[in-house]
């Protein structure tokens, strides 16, 4: 492109590593296949979808914790690969704090509200998470089962 006044020829804007990496986050396609081999790129990403987010803790059930928006379906797939993700989930329900304690029994420790259901799966997975049982009737019960 030429100056209008000048005739010079003017060059080209350049675009900074730092404007590349800023497009390149906020596309879809490229977010979703960082995801896919890194669920920690999640916290880069600027428009996150259903789609990448569940992309992303099927990949590290930690990247819930970068989940800006979490829907039922991404909790269950993050405690599901990482029974421990149970910790950054905003609005647990049963069935999500089963899943987890499937996943390790150990993730026990993170539930706010333990049924008895969820305390007998947990310590099916992993006997050593009795010591997490808060219900003392079903820490009982098992304790007395053990003998």
């Amino acid at each position: 492109m030429k100056c209008k006044s000048c005739g010079q020829e003017i060059p080209e804007k350049q675009t900074s590593q730092e404007e590349e990496d800023w497009n390149n986050w906020s596309n879809e396609d490229y977010c979703l296949e960082a995801v896919k081999q890194n669920g920690y790129a999640l916290q880069y990403v600027k428009k996150q979808t259903d789609k990448i987010c569940l992309e992303a803790v099927k990949q590290d059930g930690y990247a819930l914790r970068f989940v800006k928006k979490q829907t039922d379906k991404i909790c269950l797939e993050a405690v599901k690969q990482n029974g421990y993700a149970l910790q950054y989930v905003k609005k647990q329900t049963e069935k999500i704090c089963l899943e987890a304690v499937k996943q390790d029994g150990w993730a026990l420790g993170y539930v706010k509200e333990q049924t008895e259901k969820i305390c007998l799966e947990a310590v099916k997975q992993n006997r050593d998470a009795l010591k997490y049982v808060k219900i003392k009737k079903v820490y009982f019960d098992i304790l007395n089962s053990r003998k």
